[in-house]
Order: C-alpha cells, then sequence, then structure tokens
C-alpha cells in the first residue's frame, strides 16, 4: 500500500475506532458512518479523502481493519474500537490455540494480570503465530504468546471472531496463557 493509503488508513483507524467526534460525527450502534458524511466532515476539516482513494484503502488493507456495508453506503472499522459499538457478533468456539502478540516489556505484567482489554472492547488475538509477531512489533521487541482458547472456552469464556477474522474475548487468564521460554 502505498504513503497516501497508508495515511488514509490511520486516519480511519482514529475516527472510526477511537474519535469520530474529532471531526464532527457519530457512529451509529453497529459502528457504522454513511461514507458521503465522512468524507464530507474530513475535508471540512482539511483532510481531502476522495470516494476512490477510502475505496481502495479499505480494499488494500492487509489487516482488513475496515469493512463497507452491503450496498455501499456506509463504512465502520471490523474491531479495536475504544467507543461504545456493537458489532453484532455471536459468540463461536475458537480453536485450542490461539495467539497474542505483545512486547517484551508486557510480560511480567501480563503474568500477574493475564491478558486485559484495556480501553478497548476486547482482547486481541491472531490464528497464526506469524499475525502474533506483526502486531507485538508494533509495540517493541515482540514476544507471542500461546493462549489456551479451547480451555477457556470449555470454562465458560466467550469468544467472537470479527469480519477481518480478528478473535476478540473480554479477558484472558494468566492460567490459560503459555510463555515462551525466555
Amino acid at each position: 500500500m502505498n504513503r497516501k493509503l497508508v495515511s488514509i488508513s490511520r486516519y480511519l483507524s482514529l475516527v472510526l475506532r477511537h474519535r469520530p467526534e474529532m471531526i464532527g460525527f457519530s457512529l451509529d450502534r453497529q459502528g457504522w458512518v454513511r461514507i458521503d458524511e465522512l468524507l464530507e466532515k474530513a475535508a471540512a476539516r482539511g483532510r481531502k479523502i476522495s470516494k476512490k482513494e477510502l475505496l481502495e484503502t479499505v480494499e488494500k488493507n492487509d489487516k482488513q481493519r475496515f469493512a463497507i456495508s452491503p450496498d455501499g453506503s456506509k463504512i465502520r472499522a471490523s474491531q479495536g474500537h475504544s467507543v461504545k459499538v456493537d458489532l453484532g457478533l455471536s459468540p463461536v468456539r475458537p480453536p485450542e490455540i490461539l495467539y497474542h502478540g505483545t512486547a517484551c516489556h508486557n510480560v511480567e505484567s501480563i503474568g500477574r494480570k493475564g491478558l486485559v482489554k484495556g480501553s478497548r472492547h476486547h482482547v486481541h488475538l491472531s490464528p497464526d503465530e506469524e499475525t502474533a509477531v506483526k502486531v507485538g512489533r508494533r509495540h517493541g521487541e515482540a514476544v507471542v504468546l500461546g493462549v489456551l482458547a479451547g480451555a477457556m472456552h470449555e470454562k465458560g469464556h466467550a469468544f467472537f471472531l470479527s469480519e477481518n477474522k480478528v478473535w476478540l474475548t473480554d479477558w484472558v487468564p494468566p492460567e490459560f496463557i503459555v510463555f515462551p521460554d525466555v
């Protein structure tokens, strides 16, 4: 993805996941906003994005962070919100093992508290180690933790699968985390 599309993707992440009020719109209950409204509000605040650029950003985003409504009129972030939305996801049985990428400096705290969602709606888990490494690198030297998702599910923890195949749960207790030998 070229620099301009990366910049648009970051901007969309900010306004669709965390700060829609920054440009003067509200998300509906499911996190959607009309594309025309988003583009108009962004332009009014000095951020001109064409509809073609927006659609290309959505299409080429390697993590598929955004979704377009079936009728093509709305956009939303697929997950990762810190603002209140209901993505309408139903609980799903997870695979036996999922992965979480983090920075080395977080491991001690995770060992005590588990994986907590912080300001987001859910803890994000990856289906494979490669993806978890990429996520962990964003925060420093990467460490990949295994999550015993099947065992968690058996103990009553709910899991959800976002549109872009990120696994979500409310909390991962330390006893369900496999720490690497460091």
